[in-house]
């Protein structure tokens, strides 16, 4: 019996929905052995944990044990969506500089020292830091106003607009061990919100990050030039080949025509039909099931069936393709 699971906590909508559309897509296809149903874990033992063909992950970067199991699982052979390894070592300052590495446009972006000293450091920790900072070639880089924001977090959590040094200094005292990133305002004409699944099938959504959380959706928006949707595509696709995720979120600001990704590891992003609206809910829906039934039957017992971008694949293979 192929099995495959989602791991979910408190969202609602979606894992019934997903579960409910593979079971009929098996039913209708009269594929044999296979079943979609909520993970039910008893216990985790060490490298004995193949129950699972696949499993699509949308808690684990809330509950540690979830990403404990997720390992285990992956490496007795479940394809975990997404790779719990890449996703434990992913984080957004890194995937700004790989943004740019593979040419996709992003804010200009600098990482900050912590304002407080983390546990069981003292002054001669920071011996390798230069004093006073640089701050200055930061400020005329970046310039005001400006986002701070957590290097490796998500959720628009411990996220400020900044609009001078002396409000940066306030509000930077208030993250106190949060390593964070100082970036560039980018004064946007157009917003996009898109799922990317598998690497490269992409469904792009107008949005308003400015508007209230259930109000960000756009229905019915102005036309977009086909230009410009077919760029903010072809980035997706660059960034979810690079970065190896078969289900994420990637959102661009369009500023003078040029596409700049904002916001492009969101491993678990939103899926609940009250915030995405009933078209881009049944899109995911349909389109995750298709994604999940594939990999089921691509799965091979005992081997690793995980999917790797190209930044890492690239350095075992010693492959020499330019970046961009």
């Amino acid at each position: 019996m192929r099995k495959i699971g989602i791991l979910f906590g408190q969202e609602n909508t979606f894992p019934q929905a997903f579960i409910d559309r593979v079971n009929e897509k098996i039913k209708d296809q009269g594929i044999k052995n296979m079943i979609a149903e909520a993970v039910l874990i008893e216990t985790v033992e060490q490298a004995k944990s193949d129950e699972y063909a696949v499993i699509i992950d949308r808690i684990s970067q809330d509950v540690p044990f979830y990403r404990a199991f997720l390992k285990n699982a992956a490496i007795t052979g479940t394809a975990v969506i997404n790779n719990p390894f890449w996703w434990s070592a992913d984080e957004k300052f890194f995937n700004n500089a790989l943004a740019e590495k593979v040419g996709v446009p992003v804010p200009k972006t600098f990482i900050l020292p912590t304002s407080h000293r983390p546990p069981d450091t003292d002054e001669n920790s920071f011996r390798n830091m230069k004093f006073p900072f640089n701050w200055e070639k930061m400020f005329e880089t970046v310039g005001f106003p400006a986002y701070m924001k957590p290097h490796d977090g998500g959720g628009w959590k411990s996220v400020y607009r900044v609009e001078s040094p002396e409000d940066l200094w306030t509000k930077h005292g208030e993250t106190e061990n949060l390593v964070m990133m100082l970036q560039e305002e980018i004064n946007f004409t157009e917003y996009f919100r898109c799922y990317v699944l598998n690497t490269d099938k992409v469904h792009i959504m107008q949005y308003e990050p400015r508007n209230p959380h259930h109000l960000r959706y756009v229905i019915d928006g102005p036309p977009v030039k086909q230009d410009t949707l077919d760029l903010v595509e072809k980035y997706c696709i660059r960034l979810n080949k690079a970065l190896g995720y078969d289900f994420n979120t990637v959102e661009f600001a369009i500023r003078d025509g040029v596409p700049y990704a904002i916001d492009f590891c969101n491993p678990a992003p939103d899926a609940d039909i009250h915030s995405v609206g009933q078209e881009n809910f049944d899109w995911i829906v349909e389109n995750a099931a298709n994604m999940a039934i594939e990999k089921a039957k691509q799965y091979k017992k005992g081997k690793m069936n995980l999917t790797w971008g190209t930044f890492v694949k690239n350095q075992i293979t010693g492959k020499k393709t330019p970046l961009k």
